[in-house]
This record gives structure tokens, sequence and C-alpha cells, in this order.
């Protein structure tokens, strides 16, 4: 019976948690106006589809296991609110992807260690910071699209700019909370606010700064990729 009931919870559990992901992406594509796609998502293991920490694509040494687009490509990232009702509910499980850049949020990302460095940096200076996303490894702010061109005036004026510090542009994507991943689940530090209109992003200069100390003073010297 006890094995009955803890088995009911867990459809319970997983039922409510896709119901949510199919609400976080259409509130994404339809009342913030932002490009979504489902992403590859972690590997089902066992026979009760339990999630593993590889990725369900066929790269067996994946780098972003889960975090990626994979089927369909990045190019089919819509707000059209059918098709991404469709993909969830074929994919309930799906993580949200989002297609950065041209009049999407675009995003910087570091390792969690130095994220949470700059946000608290930020804070500290009073800057005003958008949306903020963490992974078990990585936490990623979202700015105001800006263009490679832009990106690199900026980066040139710096002495040194720390390998672990990504930048999601033109063409790049970033995944969104509530997913989860073959790292684990995807969480707002700072959540969006509450309402129709699309949440407000800081300039990317506004930020650029903070992360790059932050980096440059994470424990591995921010030389290190860590996914």
């Amino acid at each position: 019976m006890r094995e009955i009931l803890g088995r009911r919870r867990r459809l319970r559990l997983r039922r409510k948690g896709r119901l949510a992901q199919l609400d976080a992406a259409l509130t994404c594509a339809t009342a913030w106006q932002w490009p979504v796609l489902p992403g590859a998502g972690p590997a089902t293991t066992g026979t009760r589809g339990d999630r593993g920490r590889g990725c369900a694509c066929p790269d067996p040494e994946c780098a972003v296991p889960g975090a990626h687009p994979f089927d369909p490509g990045l190019l089919a990232a819509t707000t059209d609110e059918r098709m991404v009702r469709w993909w969830w509910t074929s994919r309930p499980a799906a993580p949200i992807m989002l297609a950065t850049g041209g009049s999407a949020p675009c995003a910087l990302s570091l390792p969690a260690v130095a994220g949470a460095r700059a946000v608290d940096a930020l804070d500290a200076m009073g800057l005003r910071i958008g949306p903020v996303v963490a992974t078990p490894t990585r936490w990623s702010l979202l700015v105001a699209p800006y263009t490679l061109e832009r990106l690199g005036e900026l980066l040139h004026a710096k002495d040194w700019v720390p390998s672990s510090l990504r930048f999601h542009g033109e063409g790049g994507y970033l995944v969104l909370p509530p997913s989860e991943i073959g790292a684990g689940q995807v969480r707002w530090v700072r959540p969006p606010r509450p309402g129709s209109a699309a949440p407000w992003l800081p300039d990317v200069e506004a930020v650029l700064d903070a992360l790059v100390e932050a980096s440059t003073g994470a424990p591995d010297g921010g030389s290190r990729l860590s996914y």
C-alpha cells in the first residue's frame, strides 16, 4: 500500500510539474513575446522513466546535457501560442529554451560562485538588474538585446575577459525555469515581476564590469568553462 501511495504521489507531482512547464512556456511566448522552443532534455533511465544526468540527444559526450535545442532546431523558436501548446503537450517535460538576440533578451552567464558574487556586487552598487537564472553550475543574467558589434566594442575595451564568462546573443540560446536538465533543476534567482508586460532588462554595459571582475576572482581564476 505504501508503494502504491508513493507512486500516486510521484505521478501527481510529475503532472503538476508538466502543467507548470507549459504555463511557463506560454508566458514567455505570448505575454512576453520571447521566442521559445523545447530543448533536448535529460536522458531517461529505468522502466519508470526517471531523469538521468545525461542528454537525450545522440551525443554521448554532450557538453550541456539536456540544455540545448535538438529537434526542432533553434530556428524553429516561436511566440506562436498554438505551436507552443503543441510542443509541450507532446513533450510536457521538455526544457524551455529561449532563442536569444534579435528583439528577444540576451544574457551573460558565469559559474555559479562567480554569479552569486556578481549579483551581490551589483546590489551593493545599487544597480537595478533584471531576471537571473540559475542552474546547479551556472548563473545567467538577462540583459537587453545587443548586437555582436556592440559587444565586440565593449570587450575590446577590457584588458582581459575570463573564458568562463559566456555571452548569449544573436543566434544563441538559454534554458529557462522551471526546466530540468542533466545538471539538475533550473530556477529563478531573481524572478521576473508578475504582470503581462515583458520583464525589464538592463543594458549589457551596466553589468559587464561586475561580471568580469567576479569571474576573474573565482576560485579557478575564471579560466575554466564550467557548465
